[in-house]
Parts: C-alpha cells; structure tokens; sequence
C-alpha cells in the first residue's frame, strides 16, 4: 500500500522533511515512489510547500495520508477537494 508522509532531511538538531509517497513497507528515510513537496518547521512561520495535483491524483488512485501528512492536507483545503 502506498503511503504519504514525511521523509527526514537536514542536519542534526534541523529537521527538515519532504513530502512523498512511498511504500508503506519502506523505511523512513528509504526509497520513494513520488515527491510532493517539503515542510520545513523550525522557521517562524513554519514552510509548507505541496504540489496540490500531485498529491490529488496520488490520493485519488488510492494513496493513504499518514496523520501528519493529512492535518498538513486538511490545513491547505486539499482533502476537501477530493
């Protein structure tokens, strides 16, 4: 099953994530099927940048969200266009 959520990126003490869709199965930091965007919380306002069609036809061919990915989702108003 497909799967997306966050993937880990930046130095030690500065996460910073990326947005993808992988195999449920994979590991955190693993490999990946697609690249949506990337989340970045430590600035002040936190960055949030999504390819919007990307994860809407991801969703639509039945990729499930993690629950962080999918606050993040509901936040941008994507969900609701499914």
């Amino acid at each position: 099953m497909l799967r997306i959520r966050l993937r880990r990126v930046g130095a030690k003490n500065q996460p910073s994530y990326r947005i993808v869709v992988a195999d449920s199965r994979a590991a955190r930091d693993g490999a990946f099927v697609d690249h949506l965007g990337h989340y970045n919380p430590t600035t002040e306002p936190t960055t949030l940048v999504l390819d919007e069609e990307k994860a809407l036809k991801w969703i639509r061919q039945g990729a499930k969200p993690s629950e962080t990915v999918e606050r993040m989702l509901k936040r941008k108003g994507i969900l609701e266009k499914v």
